[in-house]
């Protein structure tokens, strides 16, 4: 059964209009570029990430494993978004199919999803390694972490087929034009012509599910965390405890911080102007954010990346 089938209903809509930044004149081709070079980086900062942790040896651990799939994962996410976005930037055409805005908002949510759960998998990860050290090879074993990605990757594209199927299930008989860049939850539900109000419970349950809950169980580990580096005698222990936490705690605040806003909230407290300017940041900023953040503020992988570099740099010329 495909997804279009799946997903029929009442509805005389065929296409949506995304309306985006359309009202922003001429500044969209400045947008449009700076878009463009904040995505090629995006991308380009991702593959080295993985390059470099699939090419050198001393980061074939748990915590590097997950970072290596949690780039694979952001950049599929921005694939999803940001082409189409950067096509419209350009073009009188805003229209986006039924099927092809189904497709997007199924492969947004089940990625975001994914990236939620991974965040959490890997604050778990720095909860064994730093309160229980010992053990941390056993309890963290491959098979554990291919585990956490299976289980984070099924739960995240489960949550989306349910909310694929309370979205395009209401009837849209009033308008199809999106107030958005892509099709997000709100702007679509919004332009059913049906009461939503149970559906949007449903929607906000699983928001809670996906975005509270892993960032508590994550609190909870960086309570323990924090009471275990406290016990460190040594200062210059403590700082290294800390220094391995802190790539980990940034991007779990940006990350959950952004979505929260957006989706921890009734559907009839959106509001466009601000909203987008929010989704902007996680769907094109904080993708590009991760690889930053751990390649500037983690000492084994920027000696990993100079390694890579030099190995794979061209051999100087000596006459």
């Amino acid at each position: 059964m495909t997804l279009q089938l799946f997903l029929q209903n009442q509805s005389v809509v065929t296409e949506f209009i995304l309306l985006g930044f359309s009202n922003l004149g001429d500044l969209q081709i400045l947008l449009f570029f700076i878009f463009l070079l904040v995505y090629l980086t995006t991308l380009m900062a991702n593959a080295t990430i993985m390059t470099v942790i699939r090419l050198d040896r001393a980061l074939h651990a748990p915590m590097y494993f997950f970072l290596f799939v949690l780039s694979c994962s952001e950049t599929c996410y921005t694939l999803v978004i940001v082409p189409k976005m950067l096509t419209n930037l350009l073009s009188t055409t805003l229209t986006i199919s039924f099927s092809a805005c189904a497709a997007q908002l199924y492969f947004f949510v089940g990625l975001a999803c994914t990236n939620c759960f991974l965040i959490a998998a890997m604050g778990y990860d720095r909860y064994v390694a730093i309160c229980n050290p010992l053990n941390y090879t056993l309890i963290v074993s491959r098979a554990t972490c291919m585990q956490l990605v299976f289980t984070s990757s099924l739960c995240g594209f489960l949550i989306s087929v349910v909310v694929n199927i309370l979205v395009f299930s209401v009837p849209f008989c009033a308008s199809n034009r999106i107030n958005h860049f892509f099709c997000d939850i709100s702007p679509v539900i919004k332009l059913g012509c049906t009461d939503t109000n149970l559906k949007e419970m449903v929607i906000f349950f699983l928001s809670i599910l996906v975005l509270l809950v892993p960032f508590v169980l994550i609190f909870i580990s960086y309570v323990f965390i924090v009471s275990t580096i406290l016990k460190i005698s040594s200062v210059e222990g403590q700082r290294k405890a800390f220094a391995t936490c802190a790539s980990h705690l940034t991007v779990v605040i940006v990350h959950y911080g952004c979505a929260s806003f957006i989706y921890l909230r009734p559907t009839s407290l959106y509001s466009s102007d601000k909203d987008r300017l929010v989704a902007v940041t996680y769907t094109v900023i904080t993708p590009l954010l991760n690889p930053l953040v751990y390649t500037l503020r983690n000492k084994e992988v920027k000696t990993a990346l100079r390694k890579v570099l030099s190995r794979y740099s061209f051999p100087k010329v000596y006459e």
